[in-house]
């Protein structure tokens, strides 16, 4: 699955997808898409990735207490 990287564009190949969707992990390893070349994984805050459209990321893939602020309202 690929994601973008907010600040500066760039696609990342997620490496592990139960990282991305577990809510307790508040980093995933991936691999930037930039140049010719295929790089190394590195760790990125999910927070600092979006969709590639730019639409955000779930809140049940980021916030572990996503429903807690549900019952809120």
């Amino acid at each position: 699955m690929f994601l973008k990287e907010r600040k500066y564009g760039h696609l990342i190949e997620v490496v592990e997808l139960t990282d991305l969707f577990d809510p307790y992990q508040s980093q995933l390893v991936g691999r930037c898409h930039y140049g010719e070349e295929l790089q190394e994984a590195e760790q990125y805050t999910k927070q600092e990735l979006s969709f590639p459209s730019g639409e955000a990321l779930p809140k049940c893939w980021i916030d572990p207490h996503y429903r807690d602020h549900e019952l809120v309202r």
